[in-house]
């Protein structure tokens, strides 16, 4: 069982940190994931018997680490669950990628079609069937010029399949150690994200 690493926890809800490549919730690999390792951490403390109530409320990809928050209480979900919808907690994404971008901070507009089939998503011309508007900001904090990789603050306007991942790769500074999207790294564990909250 991993390590918890808990920020602040209350009678409705409970904010730790996820390690990268651990999955938000439970998937067909079997492996150990967030909402199970919480999960148990409240039935250890508390000694309940029977099952826990844990709502997930947002998750992170799996090769991403930061910040998640979960609810302790339906009622607390469903807050938490509005919180969201209505913008009131925003994310704010911090991400290694490659290259040197040509501005220090810009807005992207793209349209992203997700592939079932590979749980992929990709760039397409506005118009395409089933395509969603993709909207991010970006900002760069630091630049290493003999790794060439960029360290960026990222804020989403949107939340679209590895939106992030596939708006950095398509202009050719994919995020270091993407196995998916990426060109670099891609046979490291590093992580290739983190998340913070903002409220």
């Amino acid at each position: 069982m991993q390590d918890l690493k808990i920020f602040y926890e209350d009678n409705h809800l409970i904010v730790v940190q996820k390690p990268h490549n651990i999955p938000s919730q439970a998937d067909k690999t079997g492996d150990e994931d967030m909402l199970t390792i919480v999960k148990n951490y409240l039935k250890q403390k508390y000694n309940k018997p029977g099952q826990v109530y844990l709502g997930l409320v947002h998750r992170l990809d799996r090769p991403t680490g930061g910040i998640m928050v979960f609810a302790k209480t339906s009622k607390a979900a469903a807050r938490l669950s509005e919180q969201i919808r209505n913008k009131e907690m925003k994310k704010k994404y911090l991400a290694t990628c490659d290259g040197k971008l040509e501005k220090s901070q810009d807005t992207w507009r793209d349209f992203l079609l997700k592939k079932e089939r590979t749980n992929t998503s990709k760039t397409v011309p506005e118009g395409t069937k089933n395509a969603k508007e993709a909207i991010l900001d970006y900002k760069v904090i630091n630049y290493h010029e003999k790794n060439n990789l960029s360290i960026v603050k990222i804020n989403l306007h949107t939340g679209r399949h590895h939106q992030i991942r596939v708006q950095f790769s398509s202009r050719g500074h994919s995020l270091y150690g993407d196995q998916k999207y990426g060109t670099r790294g891609k046979r490291k564990t590093t992580k290739i994200m983190g998340v913070l909250f903002e409220f």
